[in-house]
């Protein structure tokens, strides 16, 4: 059976509308990657582009094929030398000529995954899509480099709005002197001392020879004119404007998490998007960020981002360790005065009894007057987010943690059990009036 598969180039970049279709159709298994990738990926990592490898089955080209039944059906067979009407053909031996490919053999090849290579703006919006975040919000965390306008003097060529008037005159003025072009005064006083002699009729050799002058002067005076115009393209000039990189700023951001047994797989999961998106904001706005992980069971400690997600600890949960060794970071490495400071902070809510004094008084005395910002999100399991509804009503670090909120209003608090419960935190983060 025939089957026809349109190949052809396509142009007027219409193989970008081919490969949005394509996605389409394979979006449940790039979203499936994409997710698993984002667990393995670095924070840093966030808005960088991927190739990705998906099964085959399921993202067949669409093409066009014989129906089935129906329709007026013509067949021309071809004859051969070895068989007749009514002769049993046998089947062809296991693992012969003939095989669809598919089933698995101790030998030969089998079906390899398709691969194809993610953008990072494609990796985004997969990634932004389970975070349920606006389109707004969307577009400016795709900025990942924000640029301005600014001077950069003058050029030939340019947008007519860009026109300068000034310059274009000053060069033009300038030009016509240096090649001496006649003005209008000058040939109007020629034309009037030449229309004076042609009136007075007064005979004479001498008359006639000056208007023979006058008139080789005239002409000699508007040919210079014609050669020399009023505005040269090269007299004109536009102003010209280059995208430059907004000032150099420094930023750091510190990733506080919980490690201790009670924080299992999904929750630093969920600690790793928030991580994540908070990076991406931060990215858009500073040139230079760097990043410090911070993990703390009954005691805390700087480790790299493969050690702060994967690995496991025991013990208990003690917060305001977590507090105290990044004050300790900031004071040696990360002057309040020379950087600007984020944190984020990941818990299931839980703490020693009694630390939630010392987490408050490290935060209000020393830690929030640092900050630009400060977000807190407290993990739940979804069955317990509708008890915890009310922010009135929490955990112990939770209770504590409210104080601080009250008085400072770049510390902001969320609970979340799914990935699109993490946008709230950032929209206290984007909106403008409050920060």
């Amino acid at each position: 059976m025939a089957h026809f598969i349109d190949r052809r180039p396509n142009p007027k970049d219409k193989n970008l509308g081919n490969r949005q279709r394509f996605m389409q159709r394979a979006r449940g298994q790039i979203k499936e990657v994409v997710s698993r990738s984002v667990r393995e990926r670095k924070i840093t990592d966030a808005a960088s582009g991927e190739t990705i490898s998906i099964p085959t089955k399921g993202i067949g080209e669409p093409r066009l094929r014989h129906a089935d039944s129906g329709g007026q059906r013509t067949r021309v067979l071809g004859g051969n030398r070895e068989f007749e009407t009514g002769d049993r053909i046998k089947k062809p031996p296991q693992g012969g000529a003939g095989g669809a490919g598919g089933d698995p053999a101790n030998q030969g090849g089998g079906q390899d995954d398709f691969q194809f290579t993610l953008t990072g703006e494609e990796f985004l919006d997969i990634f932004f899509e389970d975070l349920e975040l606006p389109d707004l919000v969307k577009t400016n965390l795709r900025e990942i480099t924000a640029f301005t306008r600014r001077r950069a003097g003058y050029t030939n060529a340019g947008n007519p709005a860009n026109l300068d008037v000034l310059r274009t005159m000053r060069n033009s003025f300038a030009r016509r002197i240096s090649l001496k072009r006649p003005d209008e005064g000058q040939l109007d006083l020629l034309r009037r001392e030449i229309l004076d002699l042609e009136r007075s009729n007064r005979p004479g050799t001498d008359n006639a020879a000056r208007l023979k002058v006058l008139h080789d002067e005239l002409d000699a005076l508007e040919r210079r004119k014609r050669w020399v115009p009023y505005i040269d393209p090269l007299d004109i000039r536009y102003r010209d404007f280059h995208k430059n990189p907004e000032p150099n700023t420094r930023a750091v951001m510190f990733c506080l998490m919980d490690v201790s047994g009670s924080m299992g797989e999904r929750e630093k999961d969920l600690a790793k998007r928030f991580f994540m998106l908070l990076h991406l904001f931060l990215q858009r706005r500073y040139d230079r960020i760097e990043v410090v992980f911070i993990r703390h069971t009954h005691e805390a400690q700087e480790v790299d981002e493969e050690t702060f997600f994967y690995s496991r600890e025991t013990g208990g949960t003690v917060v305001s360790s977590a507090l105290t060794e990044m004050l300790k970071v900031v004071r040696d490495r990360y002057p309040a005065d020379q950087w600007n400071i984020y944190a984020a902070q990941a818990s299931d809510g839980d703490n020693y009894p009694g630390d939630g004094a010392a987490c408050v008084a490290l935060l209000e005395q020393f830690l929030m007057p640092m900050c630009q910002y400060y977000a807190y999100v407290e993990i739940l399991d979804e069955r317990e987010i509708d008890v915890f509804r009310n922010a009135a009503h929490g955990a112990a670090l939770w209770n504590a943690y409210a104080t601080v909120e009250e008085r400072f209003t770049n510390f902001d608090m969320k609970r979340i059990a799914r990935p699109g419960d993490i946008y709230p935190v950032f929209r206290e983060l984007f909106a403008k009036e409050k920060h």
